[in-house]
C-alpha cells in the first residue's frame, strides 16, 4: 500500500487550527471544508465503490482470505462513559450495513463517507463517544470511527493504495489491552475527513464486516489468490516532553512477505505518528 497522505513530522507541537484559536468560527470551518470536499468529489473523475444493495448478488467465484480482524466492542473505562458505548454499537450495527459486501473492482475508489454517509439522528443514529480536542464527549454517529479502524488495519495488510487516512492529533487513553500498534487508526468526520482507498491491481475485494455478540468483525477477501502478505508493527516509540507537556510518537512500518517461500522481500514506512497525550505516561512518574 503506497500512501499520497500527508505524514506529521517531529514538530515541537501540533499547529492550532483558526478554529480552535476562534472556536465562534468552528461551524464556518466546518461549512467550508464539507462544501471543499463535495466539490472535490465532483470533480475527482473516479470510480466511487456504491453500497451494497440487497437486489444484486454478489457473482459467484472464487475467493482468498486477504485479511481477519477483529476488535473487542465494550472497553473498561468510566462507568459515566458506559452508555455511550453501547450507544456506539448501535451506530456501527447501522455503518456496517453500508459497508458489508461492498466490492472494490480494478480501478475503483472506497470512500468511508461516500459509503456511510451523514451520521444524522434522522438515519437512526444515537449518541455515542466522540473525540475531540483530545477528550471524550457525547455526540451524534459517535464511535463509528472503529469500525473505520478496522478497516485500516486490513487494507494495510492488502495490495490496496492508501490515498486518504487522518489520525487524532491526541494521544487520550492509556494502553490498556492494545491489540494493535498505537497510531494505526484513522478519524472520520463527515464529510471532509475521510478514509479512502483505490484498487490499482487486477483483482476485486470484497469487505465483509459486523457486530458481534463482543467484537466488531471484519474481514477482507479477493477473487485472486494474493501472492504476498504483510506484517504491520511499530519502532521507535516512545514519550517526550515539552514546554510541560507530554508527546507521544512511533512510526509505522509494513514488512512484505512472499506468500509462496515465506521469504521477506521488503519494508516500507507509512506513517510518523505524532500526538500530544492527555493523561500522565508512565514516563512522567518514573
Amino acid at each position: 500500500m503506497t500512501s499520497s497522505t500527508r505524514q506529521s513530522g517531529l514538530r515541537d507541537s501540533p499547529r492550532r487550527r483558526v478554529a480552535e484559536r476562534h472556536p465562534a468560527l468552528y461551524p464556518l470551518a466546518v461549512r467550508y471544508h464539507q462544501l471543499r470536499r463535495h466539490l472535490a468529489w465532483a470533480r475527482s473523475g473516479a470510480r466511487w465503490v456504491t453500497p451494497p444493495s440487497p437486489t444484486r448478488p454478489t457473482a459467484p467465484g472464487p475467493s482468498y482470505r486477504v485479511k481477519k480482524h477483529a476488535s473487542l466492542l465494550l472497553r473498561q473505562l468510566g462507568e459515566e462513559e458506559m452508555w455511550l458505548q453501547h450507544n456506539k454499537v448501535h451506530n456501527l450495527r447501522l455503518a456496517c450495513t453500508r459497508i458489508d459486501t461492498v466490492v472494490i473492482r480494478p480501478g475503483e475508489t472506497f470512500s468511508f463517507n461516500r459509503l456511510v454517509g451523514n451520521c444524522t439522528r434522522r438515519r437512526g443514529y444515537v449518541d455515542g463517544m466522540k473525540l475531540s480536542n483530545g477528550k471524550a464527549h457525547a455526540g451524534t454517529g459517535g464511535g463509528i470511527c472503529q469500525l473505520a479502524n478496522l478497516l485500516v488495519w486490513m487494507f494495510m495488510h492488502s495490495d490496496l493504495t492508501m490515498v486518504e487516512r487522518s489520525q487524532h492529533s491526541f494521544d487520550p487513553f492509556p494502553d490498556n489491552g492494545r491489540v494493535l500498534p498505537w497510531g494505526v487508526g484513522c478519524s472520520i468526520v463527515w464529510n471532509y475527513v475521510d478514509l479512502v482507498v483505490r484498487n490499482d491491481t487486477d483483482a476485486s475485494f470484497t469487505v465483509r464486516v459486523g457486530v458481534g455478540d463482543r467484537y466488531l468483525e471484519g474481514e477482507l477477501r479477493s477473487d485472486r489468490e494474493p501472492t504476498r502478505s504483510f506484517s504491520v508493527h511499530a519502532r521507535a516509540e516512545g514519550f517526550e516532553q515539552v514546554e510541560g507537556r507530554w508527546f507521544r510518537h512511533n512510526e509505522i512500518w509494513r514488512e512484505v512477505i512472499d506468500r509462496r517461500t515465506g521469504e521477506h522481500i521488503g519494508a516500507e514506512l507509512l506513517r510518523r505518528n505524532r500526538a500530544l497525550v492527555t493523561y500522565e505516561p508512565e514516563a512522567a512518574r518514573g
